[in-house]
């Protein structure tokens, strides 16, 4: 199921639910406003418990192992609980495998004989603070409609999460309710943060590669947000405080085809991903308007420098009586993507480069743009604000198939700073993925990624995700 978890809030756009592992389940909701790398976000997935399940039973793999710079490495087994057909529940369970290897080297013991060292590991096996423990229900209620229900327990942060999460299928549209406490948000400057209480509901078009598609979501917040690794050094994001914020976003795509291969493919051959298996050139664009209206604390926004540059918020209304704000902006986007190969002989078959151009918001665009014409008509010298807001938000993934099953995949962000006369180019966020294309199920792989600035390892199993 493709969906958009979330659209803009003035500097957003089209934010996903992000993969981490620093949760049992895998995964924390961006904070509204913040836009976190598309390229290697969830996409189509299974839940957290049924993909271990899979590496078990279908890959010979005893444990999945993560890391997070927080907790350290540490390895998942999941133990599926039979039920019914209809109903799929699971006991996932974690160790800190880490944290296990740092206490058995600073306790000093010098094990004399072989028993007395298995003592010492049994011994340190007890520490309760090196397990987490997740137990998830999932039930097939109608072929439309599932229900989740699950509960993780961190031992060492004396924490337990619950969530409860309802998906109903409708022929052209999904709808998603779910109620989490507390519920684990995301930053872009991935900081996790904990709200006691959060209710959402989401309703989203299915996305197709033309035509429109609109989103329409609204998030209830309660209690005070805290930081989810205990550091208080961190002011908590506003929108994080409680409330309730109702957005709404449609948005027109069109893609165009400008190249596809007619070569013939390799006859008696199965390509590793069927998505994948046909070199083309081509390019889409996406032009939206989003709403959005708070009520309550989180309705608060604290101005930003940049924002003194009149139009870079867009439409807003603030009414401070009752606590209350509505902003509105338009939105676009600019995508290419060029593939060579087909993915079917052994050795570098594959190569796919992917780049998107996003305007966030129009109204900043605009203004950009006007001040841009009015320099040049009175022949004066563009201001660095100016340039800056007609510069996109820049985002490049680059594939290379290896030998076989297996590629490389880079995907990051690219941001420049105009108001610098250096004109700074960096990489925002850089991940690195090796896939293993799981080509008996046609377009299914398992990826294993590394985010350096974020210090996190994850493998997942993604179905039917180009």
């Amino acid at each position: 199921m493709r969906r958009l978890r979330w659209v803009m809030d003035g500097t957003g756009f089209w934010e996903l639910d992000a993969s981490t592992p620093t949760t049992i389940d895998g995964l924390a909701r961006p904070i509204p406003g913040d836009t976190l790398p598309l390229g290697l976000s969830r996409g189509a997935r299974l839940s957290r418990p049924k993909q271990i399940e899979f590496f078990q039973r279908f890959m010979a793999a005893p444990v999945v192992p993560s890391y997070s710079g927080v907790d350290g490495f540490a390895v998942q087994r999941v133990l599926t609980i039979p039920f019914t057909d209809n109903c799929f529940t699971t006991l996932l369970g974690q160790f800190n495998l880490q944290k296990f290897v740092s206490s058995m080297r600073g306790s000093g013991d010098t094990p004399k004989s072989a028993s007395s060292w298995l003592q010492s590991i049994g011994r340190h096996l007890k520490d309760k603070s090196l397990y987490a423990f997740g137990l998830c229900s999932e039930l097939l209620l109608t072929p439309d409609d599932t229900f989740l229900l699950s509960v993780d327990k961190y031992v060492e942060k004396d924490l337990s999460r619950k969530k409860a999460v309802f998906n109903h299928k409708f022929p052209y549209h999904d709808l998603t309710v779910e109620a989490v406490w507390p519920g684990l948000f995301v930053d872009k400057d991935r900081n996790y943060w904990d709200v006691p209480f959060l209710v959402a509901v989401d309703l989203a078009s299915i996305a197709s590669d033309s035509g429109i598609s609109y989103h329409l979501s609204a998030l209830r917040n309660s209690g005070s947000p805290e930081q989810f690794d205990g550091n208080g050094s961190n002011q908590a994001p506003t929108i994080l405080r409680p409330g309730l914020s109702v957005k709404g976003a449609f948005a027109y795509k069109k893609e165009i085809e400008l190249w596809r291969s007619i070569a013939p493919k390799l006859e008696m051959v199965q390509p590793y991903d069927i998505f994948l298996s046909n070199p083309h050139v081509s390019a889409s664009g996406i032009l939206g308007a989003a709403v959005t209206a708070c009520l309550g604390e989180n309705s608060t926004r604290p101005r930003r420098v940049e924002e003194s540059f009149q139009g870079f918020r867009g439409y807003s209304f603030r009414y401070g009586a009752v606590k209350s704000a509505f902003q509105a902006d338009m939105f676009g986007s600019l995508l290419f993507t060029a593939q060579h190969g087909s993915f079917q002989k052994l050795f570098f078959d594959l190569t796919r480069f992917h780049a998107r151009l996003d305007f966030p918001s129009g109204s900043k665009f605009i203004s950009g743009a006007t001040q841009l014409a009015q320099d040049f008509v009175n022949s004066q010298q563009p201001t660095s604000n100016a340039l800056q807001a007609v510069c996109p938000n820049s985002f490049l993934s680059l594939q290379q198939q290896i030998a076989g099953p297996f590629s490389l995949r880079v995907d990051s962000g690219i941001s420049v700073d105009l108001r610098n006369q250096n004109w700074n180019i960096s990489l925002e966020e850089p991940i690195f993925a090796i896939e293993y294309a799981l080509q008996v199920l046609g377009s299914a792989k398992a990826i294993a990624w590394y985010s350096p600035k974020q210090q996190e390892f994850m493998i997942e199993l993604r179905f039917f995700e180009t």
